[in-house]
């Protein structure tokens, strides 16, 4: 492959830590170098000789330094192709070839996080160095660039080793990880002019119509972070699948204990932080999901109540699940949760005894939530590109329900129904949540029926020792005929929530008063898929 010796280089950093062993490897070399500033300053320091930009261009640093190196006689350098008709434009021009270009840039998001002063935010947008790399990496058959000092260390081991000559695949390798550094410096860039505009009203009038608001870019995750702010995962769904995740866990978490987070996990810890999300300010919540939906919740006076509930609805499908609630872990509630394998518990809180119960298990993942948080849009990849929705961020209140039959469910069914309501729309389509007492006592989800689905439910609390007379159920979509009513109310269900909405809507209330059974439409469908 083209091998090619670093001859001259041009030198412009932010952060000088790590540099001096580069400095001195190119003087011995024998590499002529260029440089700016403070850098300039720094490498005159270790006694190795460089010229200064303003001699090569015969311009000072101008406008408080804004301007340095945007100029011909450095950019011609750098982006001059190795052949007769660029060289000979260089040489007409009196402009050296420049073959390295090691720069970083200004610390925008450092910048960021420790101040509000747009000014000296605005200050640290770097101009000349994003544009060095940019033309470095564009030029990367007979150039090297060394974009973060995070290139440092592997830099350096590439000299020695080569003596001062690199590959094209090499140039190749600093060029990507260039333009990564690029499209990360941009994207923090643009979230946080995002986050200057916090009213929707604010935006121009002349963006078009389905643009995101500057709200929901500034919440949304998926705006948040460039590939560059990436995690490794094992794998994905299977061994055979790597995978990575693209954002910033520490934001919305403290790992207490276990292992690292996998593909699945992370799939699943969703699920569940959106469920639980639904439950955030109410009494004592636990739930217990497996494969993003949930096999048990519950709602109690206190959170051993709550865990003890959500547990008995399926404590098989518990096995190996991922455990979720809404307030802090006390002492007797992590002593029974410690009997169960469990892959993650996410909790506000722990009681430090709890922890240090919990901690005897060393795999098992503690998850210390800061925040419910759900991303206000919802993006998928599928065929040739991505689809985004609106995330469905919709729970429906009494205010919304429809009386539709002769009989109206009571305070306790009305409560039940909005609790099931809730249930069923964390749960893949087709799905029906039957609740008694603010507990999920059973479920079905993710048929190709609804029957399927409400006979699964039946048959699960029937092998879990549940009497669902009594109980309410819930559908995240309208009934197309009365045969779901109908078996509902023969296993002695009382009352029923759905959205309405089927042509044959009359044909399931005529059931219901015909048999004494209550059902009320909120005229919001939930699919998931």
């Amino acid at each position: 492959m083209y091998k090619k010796k670093i001859k001259s280089a041009l030198i412009s950093v932010f952060y000088k830590d790590g540099l001096d062993e580069i400095i001195r490897e190119l003087d011995r070399l024998k590499v002529k170098i260029y440089s700016t500033g403070g850098t300039q300053s720094f490498i005159e320091s270790l006694g190795v000789p460089c010229e200064a930009v303003e001699d090569l261009t015969t311009y000072p640093s101008i406008l408080d330094g804004r301007v340095k190196t945007l100029h011909p006689k450095v950019f011609g350098g750098i982006l001059a192709r190795r052949e007769e008709s660029h060289t000979a434009q260089l040489e007409k021009f009196d402009i050296p070839e420049i073959d390295l270009v090691i720069v970083d840039l200004y610390p925008f998001e450092e910048t960021v996080s420790k101040t509000t002063n747009a000014e000296d935010i605005i200050e640290k947008i770097d101009i000349g160095g994003i544009s060095l790399i940019r033309a470095a990496a564009k030029n990367f058959q007979d150039v090297v660039v060394v974009p973060s000092r995070d290139d440092y260390a592997f830099f350096l081991q590439l000299l020695k080793e080569k003596n001062g000559y690199t590959k094209l695949d090499e140039r190749r390798h600093f060029a990507m990880k260039a333009f990564n550094v690029s499209s990360h410096y941009d994207t923090a860039i643009f979230k946080w002019f995002v986050s200057q505009q916090q009213e929707a009203s604010q935006m121009p009038d002349f963006i078009s119509e389905g643009t995101l608001k500057p709200q929901e870019l500034t919440e949304n995750s998926f705006f948040k972070h460039s590939i560059q702010k990436n995690e490794p995962l094992r794998y994905g769904e299977n061994p055979h699948q790597s995978a990575v995740f693209f954002g910033d866990l520490t934001e919305l978490f403290e790992t207490l204990n276990g292992k690292a987070l996998s593909y699945n996990n992370l799939v699943d810890v969703d699920a569940a932080v959106r469920l639980m999300r639904e439950f955030k300010n109410d009494k004592p919540t636990f739930a217990i999901l497996k494969h993003t939906n949930a096999c048990g919740v519950a709602t109690k006076n206190t959170i051993l109540e709550a865990w003890t509930a959500a547990l008995a609805s399926d404590p098989i499908s518990a096995f190996g699940g991922i455990l979720i609630c809404n307030t802090s872990v006390d002492v007797a509630t992590a002593n029974e949760i410690n009997k169960l394998f469990y892959e993650v518990l996410i909790a506000p809180d722990f009681a430090p005894e709890a922890l240090t119960i919990l901690r005897g298990k060393k795999q098992r993942i503690l998850l210390k939530i800061k925040d419910f948080y759900q991303s206000g849009k919802v993006f998928k990849s599928l065929l040739n590109g991505v689809i985004q929705q609106d995330a469905d961020m919709r729970t429906e209140t009494a205010k919304d329900l429809k009386f539709v039959t002769s009989k109206r469910p009571t305070e306790q069914e009305i409560e039940d129904l909005l609790y099931a309501n809730i249930c069923v729309k964390h749960l893949k389509s087709n799905g029906i949540a039957i609740v008694k007492n603010r507990q999920l006592i059973t479920m079905g989800c993710g048929q190709t029926s609804r029957i399927d689905a409400l006979q699964h439910a039946l048959e699960k609390a029937a092998h879990f020792g549940f009497d669902v007379r009594g109980a309410v159920m819930a559908s995240e979509a309208f009934f197309p005929f009365p045969d779901c009513v109908e078996i509902a109310d023969k296993a002695g269900i009382t009352a029923v929530i759905q959205p309405g909405g089927s042509v044959k809507d009359q044909d399931s209330i005529d059931y219901c008063n015909a048999h004494g059974v209550a059902m009320v439409m909120t005229g919001v469908r939930h699919f998931l898929h």
